[in-house]
């Protein structure tokens, strides 16, 4: 009796757990690197400039930054235990801590002194996220869009006058005018030059690079606007950008432990960096859940967990290792959606860099080189950046509700007082009367008005009673109110629920009455999935396309610019245009009708990583697909116009969630 061989059966392997031939992980990894340095290293460049250290300060603080990011992306991608996401998750300093780092700098003497009490903060805000983040999942409700938009708002237009500071020439040459070279007192010609030039050199790379290049345009506007600088006279008898300081500077060093002092704790720093770090939370939750989405892994609330974690103790390495709190960077996330690379060991490989990186002060030493114009200039586009994305966050938010409205203008309100007064000893004035330690809680425009949006939104949101001023709800038509309408006028009102077609509508109103909204819905839903074959063929091809030109002219009608609207559709930049414009042409090539989403509830990127998968799908499948997406954009439409159309899954989550 012979014996059959039986093959060993292969197990397969998700991309996401690929390790890809080493020269790929090398050549993706280098991207990565690329793709998030000028973000990596502007937060270290700042600091050191608010709060008055020496270039050799700020290169140490560079080395020990880029050190501690590569550990950071190693945690979250490689992971140990429980701690680490594991997947392409590059990690780099959050920043939301660049302002209450500076105000606590300051605070605390400035310079080294003020140093060990920022660390001493970032220590204990790690320990408490990594110990909050199994529970972090349970009161993410919180941090809704009127939340976080307010907050990433604030953050960026908080940050515009460190950056304009900069642009100008400087903290220490608007303070020390007699100091400085005579072409680079504050606010000189020159110094305007070069922080607008290069300005437009990130605008011209935005607008006319494409691919890599174009992701990498504020770290060619860096390198571009120092080489010129390198060769322009200070009026002193040097250049503008100084490199004296890379010939001193080793080849190799180590970043030691509390290299800068022993942390210094108190209880006020702390409590600002903890808000940070919750902030900084949040912005990790959603970047693993899209970072989910491109690479096609579910994410649970262990994961968010064990990103937290990776989170938490790498922002505790920051404090020892004298860096700073760390996220995801969103950045890198873009990236992976651009490559389709999804390989956790490309990130990983990339934190590998950084390691090396960090090692090599000569590299910290060119960096540090980068005059303060250029990278004022640079700051200003980063910034401005930040406030966009939130406003872009606030687009999402429903302000016909009139207490989302006062949640956004009254912690703005706030967050603007210290941004907007003059200051006195490095305090606003408008707080100058006030005890020194709230002094210090309230002069953080990022801190005041982050912790007001949360608890406004409390108040107002979340336990202040049903509203009674909301026009929207009380435009809406009740079940009884469509039952007694003449079958011309209740067409009229459910017709456009579906697109350009009011035969659903004509067809269900013989079947009034109906007992409740639901019920209305439920008979639409299933006349559209008793209809022939060709009838529901007919009604997807008065679908729009997504993201399409006559969105702008009006030509869509106002459902579909409401719809589009919600998920940012009417403000994409160029690079997204273009991605619509060819997966929507690629779709109807390929299935001969538009490619339909229900997007109200997902963002420009998630509309368009959907789209990409769903190319994959069999014209069978897409069929039922789409009908299935025309089904919840008329849930939604419904919504808008009758009182009580929830579904049921919408309305336990809601009940949920309050409870």
């Amino acid at each position: 009796m012979s014996a059959t061989a039986v093959a060993p059966t292969r197990r397969l392997v998700h991309p996401v757990d690929e390790v890809l031939p080493a020269q790929k992980l090398a050549v993706y990894g280098i991207q990565h690197v690329m793709a998030f340095y000028a973000g990596a290293v502007v937060v270290p460049i700042l600091l050191a400039s608010a709060i008055g250290l020496t270039q050799e300060q700020l290169i140490h603080l560079i080395n020990a930054d880029l050190f501690t990011c590569g550990i950071a992306s190693l945690l979250q991608t490689v992971g140990i235990w429980k701690i680490g996401v594991r997947l392409p998750l590059l990690q780099g300093v959050t920043f939301t801590a660049v302002s209450p780092m500076i105000v606590i700098g300051l605070d605390n003497g400035g310079g080294t002194a003020g140093l060990v009490y920022i660390y001493g903060a970032v220590m204990v805000a790690g320990i408490f996220t990594f110990l909050i983040a199994p529970l972090f999942s349970k009161i993410v409700r919180l941090f809704p869009p009127v939340v976080t938009g307010t907050v990433i708002t604030i953050i960026g237009v908080s940050l515009v006058p460190v950056a304009a500071m900069d642009a100008g020439g400087g903290n220490f040459a608007f303070a020390n005018p007699d100091k400085v070279p005579p072409n680079l007192t504050f606010g000189s010609p020159l110094n305007l030059a070069l922080s607008f030039g290069t300005i437009l050199v990130i605008l011209l790379i935005t607008r006319y690079a494409r691919g890599f290049l174009n992701t990498v345009a504020v770290l060619v506007g860096l390198a571009l606007g120092t080489f010129v600088a390198a060769f322009i006279p200070n009026g002193a008898g040097g250049t503008v950008a100084d490199f004296s300081s890379v010939k001193d500077a080793a080849w190799i060093g180590f970043t030691t432990p509390f290299y800068f002092g022993l942390p210094k704790f108190a209880l006020l720093p702390i409590l600002l960096m903890i808000v940070v770090m919750l902030i900084t939370a949040v912005e990790t939750t959603g970047d693993v859940y899209a970072t989910g989405q491109i690479v096609e892994k579910p994410i649970s609330k262990r994961d968010i967990a064990a990103a937290l974690r990776a989170d938490g103790l790498a922002t505790f390495l920051g404090g020892v290792m004298n860096s700073f709190p760390y996220t995801c960077f969103a950045e890198n996330v873009g990236l992976v959606r651009l490559t389709r690379v999804k390989s956790r060991w490309v990130v990983a490989t990339a934190g590998g860099f950084m390691i090396l990186l960090g090692l090599l002060p000569k590299a910290g030493a060119i960096v540090a080189a980068i005059p303060p114009s250029v990278l004022g200039g640079a700051a200003l586009v980063m910034f401005g950046t930040v406030a966009a994305v939130g406003i872009q966050t606030l687009g999402r938010v429903d302000f016909t509700n009139h207490r989302n409205v006062i949640v956004v203008a009254v912690s703005i309100g706030i967050a603007m007082i210290p941004v907007g007064t003059p200051m006195v000893n490095g305090t606003s004035a408008f707080f100058s009367q006030l005890p020194p330690n709230l002094q210090t809680f309230l002069n953080s425009g990022i801190t005041a008005g982050s912790i007001t949006a949360i608890l406004l939104n409390l108040f107002l949101n979340y336990f202040g009673g049903k509203q009674h001023d909301d026009a929207k709800a009380t435009d809406k038509l009740s079940i009884d109110q469509l039952n007694a309408m003449p079958p011309e006028e209740f067409v009229a009102k459910v017709g456009p629920a579906y697109q350009g077609s009011a035969g659903i509508a004509e067809y269900v109103a013989g079947e009034r009455p109906f007992a409740d909204a639901n019920d209305l819905r439920s008979a639409m839903q299933d006349r559209l999935f008793a209809l022939e074959p060709e009838q529901q063929r007919a009604l997807m091809e008065q679908y729009p396309s997504l993201a399409a030109k006559e969105l702008h002219t009006g030509e869509l009608g106002d459902e579909s610019i409401i719809d589009q609207a919600a998920a940012g559709l009417t403000f994409l930049s160029e690079e997204q245009q273009e991605a619509f414009d060819e997966v929507t042409a690629r779709y109807q090539q390929k299935f001969d009708f538009p490619l339909i989403i229900s997007v109200r509830d997902l963002s420009a990127e998630q509309v368009l990583d959907q789209a990409w998968h769903r190319l994959d799908n069999s014209a069978t499948q897409e069929h039922v697909a789409a009908l299935l997406e025309i089904a919840k954009i008329a849930n939604h439409r419904l919504a808008d116009v009758v009182a009580g159309t929830e579904p049921m899954a919408e309305l336990r989550s809601s009940n949920m969630a309050r409870l």
